[in-house]
């Protein structure tokens, strides 16, 4: 659990189905949603009739409550499941989308959100258009870790800030892997490790952009990258002169930081993205500080609040249009990397734009 609080009765929680039983289902979220607050799992969704049973079996469910992908469209009956979520390739998280919409069901989707920017526009008007929520999987932007860091910055704690970087590397060693593939996944680590960097960036400064400068790397002779690139650094110029460094790659050893460089202090999250043991370091005028959190799982905060604005008729943190604005800038990035020049990017000087900073999460 993420606090004291025990789980409310199930008949007041919101149902969900997962869509997509891989490892991240199966270690994160089924798990997740079993000591969750204010949802429960109800139902899952995958390719194989036996594998659906066994995981329904082991999640305390029946054999009736999984499904194939061919009867996704069974779960219109099913009015205890009130919201999806989606873990699929992500050249399927469109198609998902739009008939779990149809069928009224209210959607939390992984990132990236789509596989391409067209994608994840039709996938924000189709729910808006049936009146249900659609929420960016941006798990990082539900953690003590990170939102401690966010204050840390825009409270003036660190002084005025001047330079971020952000590194999120891994090697990617499976030749077949979808990751790896253009059609299914829509680029390479950027879209899948790299976007880390690009929200959390965006986050921790409540800003956007205004232009993105770019290289990648795409060896001619590893099989793994035919048709993605290995490794892509890019550069972030933020309102105010603020510049961000970010890298990342799938032939690196695993790495995942970010750093914010300010005019007075410093803050270091290393690791910034792992599912567990994250670390934040501040250095100002009175030395280094380590902030301590209470214990928490950061999907079963992510699903608490996606479950509260279902209940609740709120917009989530961060919603659909959260996810389509990472979608137009990695293209600006992408643009950038061919071109080899400066993408100039629209200008907008509101905070957290694309986010409802009037519903943020609530922390343990």
């Amino acid at each position: 659990m993420t606090d004291s609080a025990s789980p409310e009765p199930q008949r007041r929680r919101v149902g969900f189905a997962v869509v997509g039983l891989g490892e991240l289902s199966a270690e994160e979220l089924i798990p997740a949603l079993r000591t969750s607050q204010h949802a429960y799992l109800a139902a899952v969704v995958t390719g194989e009739a036996d594998k659906g049973r066994a995981f329904a079996r082991a999640a305390g469910l029946t054999d009736q409550d999984a499904y194939t992908y061919g009867q996704f469209g069974d779960l219109a009956g099913r009015e205890d499941v009130q919201a999806v979520y989606i873990v699929l390739p992500n050249n399927l998280h469109r198609q998902y989308t739009e008939q779990a919409a149809r069928m009224g069901k209210h959607v939390l989707c992984e990132k990236p959100l789509a596989a391409n920017t067209e994608d994840a526009e039709a996938m924000v008007r189709a729910c808006r258009e049936a009146g249900v929520k659609l929420m960016t999987a941006y798990r990082i932007q539900y953690t003590p870790h990170h939102w401690a860091a966010r204050k840390a910055i825009q409270s003036g704690q660190l002084g005025r800030v001047k330079l971020l970087d952000s590194i999120h590397t891994q090697v990617e060693d499976d030749p077949g892997a979808w990751r790896l593939s253009r059609e299914q996944a829509g680029g390479g680590p950027l879209v899948d490790v790299g976007i880390y960097c690009l929200n959390t960036l965006r986050f921790l400064l409540g800003q956007e952009p205004e232009w993105v400068y770019a290289a990648q790397h795409q060896p001619g002779n590893d099989p793994r990258f035919k048709e993605v690139e290995e490794s892509l650094s890019f550069m972030l110029g933020f309102p105010g002169g603020v510049i961000a460094n970010a890298l990342t790659s799938y032939g690196a050893v695993k790495t995942d930081t970010v750093r914010v460089l300010g005019e007075k202090g410093s803050a270091l999250l290393d690791p910034a993205f792992a599912y567990t043991g994250l670390k934040l370091s501040l250095t100002d005028a009175q030395g280094e500080t380590i902030p301590k959190f209470v214990a928490y799982d950061q999907f079963t905060l992510e699903v608490d609040h996606f479950a509260e604005c279902i209940r609740q008729d709120r917009q989530p943190f961060t919603p659909g249009e959260e996810g389509v604005q990472d979608h137009r800038i990695m293209d600006a990035v992408y643009r950038s990397a061919r071109e080899g020049v400066r993408v100039e990017l629209e200008r907008s000087g509101s905070q957290d734009r694309f986010r409802t900073p009037e519903n943020p999460p609530k922390l343990p």
